[in-house]
């Protein structure tokens, strides 16, 4: 993990300020949320939906006419039934789910396949920022498992209890995962470290995140290849960076400075409801009905950091995930 190189995103200050000049930059838009391209019967399961990004995309894909399902720690069932009186929806469901225990997923997992539900869009928005480390119930190092290894997880679980709507007949699922521009700044991925807990302090978060990001990046993409193999599309994996959010991310920075994080989140930082824009994108074009694999910067189409289409270290991440998922007695029949 000492490999991580110094970058535009190393400490807090340098990644609020990346990410304001990037709101200021020209981009060329890759489309436009449609009103007409509605999800009228679709499941779509979001994780992390009880506040910011996650429960604005709640909220506007209700509106297209979504099965919502919020899988969250809190908020239940009060932002559930905030977006039932603002849509006039009522399926909209809340799951408590604690991203950290991989017997809370398993449990939430279940509930799924003992109600027979099989979702079409999956929109994996949950994400941590702690000021310290923390050993989850397992062992593990928290944002590791709650920031990438709980989004291999549940994927994983869902795609072996096939709950994933996987009919040829039906458009294709898609898998959207919320990373960030930040995947880009470590050197390269520390397969002798891999999983293991390690303390640090808030000095080292940040660049933690977007660590972890690209793990979570390399992930997505190795699994639209698997997912899709020789190009024979069966489902769409979508990777995107929203930009700089004003939500509760960063509520465990240190007191002094929360005054001043929230004046320049209020003044420079997107509102949930804007930086859902290409997520809700991504949810419902029929401009993507045809791709495999995707990542938005904003609403601008670019390439992922060549670390994370590296199949080498696509193949390793997968490999790795196993044998780690393993050890905590967690297979999957999904080769």
């Amino acid at each position: 993990m000492d490999e991580i190189k110094e970058g535009k995103y190393k400490s807090p200050a340098l990644a609020i300020f990346t990410g304001i000049k990037d709101l200021f930059k020209k981009k060329e838009r890759v489309g436009s949320i449609r009103e007409k391209e509605r999800l009228d019967n679709k499941n779509v399961l979001i994780t992390g939906a009880s506040s910011g990004l996650g429960f604005a995309v709640a909220l506007q894909l209700a509106k297209k006419g979504a099965r919502v399902y919020m899988a969250c720690r809190s908020g239940i069932p009060g932002k559930g039934n905030k977006i039932k009186n603002i849509t006039g929806s009522e399926t909209v469901w809340m799951l408590h789910v604690d991203l950290s225990d991989f017997n809370s997923i398993r449990s939430m997992v279940n509930r799924f396949v003992d109600q027979k539900v099989r979702f079409d869009i999956l929109i994996c928005n949950a994400a941590i920022v702690p000021k310290k480390s923390r050993k989850t119930k397992q062992g593990l190092e928290e944002m590791f498992m709650v920031n990438y290894l709980a989004k291999y997880t549940l994927i994983r679980m869902l795609l072996d209890s096939e709950c994933i709507r996987m009919d040829q007949a039906a458009e294709k699922p898609r898998i959207i995962y919320v990373s960030s521009e930040s995947h880009r700044n470590p050197a390269e991925i520390d397969w002798n470290t891999f999983g293991q807990y390690r303390d640090y302090g808030i000095g080292m978060t940040v660049e933690l995140y977007g660590y972890y990001k690209l793990l979570l990046t390399t992930f997505a993409y190795e699994l639209s290849r698997r997912l899709n193999p020789k190009n024979n599309h069966k489902v769409s994996v979508f990777v995107l960076c929203p930009g700089p959010v004003n939500s509760s991310i960063a509520r465990e920075a240190p007191i002094l400075f929360q005054p001043l994080l929230k004046i320049i989140f209020a003044i420079f930082f997107k509102s949930p409801a804007k930086a859902a824009e290409p997520v809700v994108y991504l949810a419902t074009s029929a401009d993507l009905r045809n791709k495999t694999f995707d990542y938005l910067h904003l609403m601008t189409r670019k390439k992922i950091d060549p670390k994370a289409s590296d199949p080498e270290n696509g193949e390793k991440l997968w490999e790795q995930s196993e044998k780690l998922l393993k050890e905590h007695k967690i297979q999957f029949l999904f080769p």
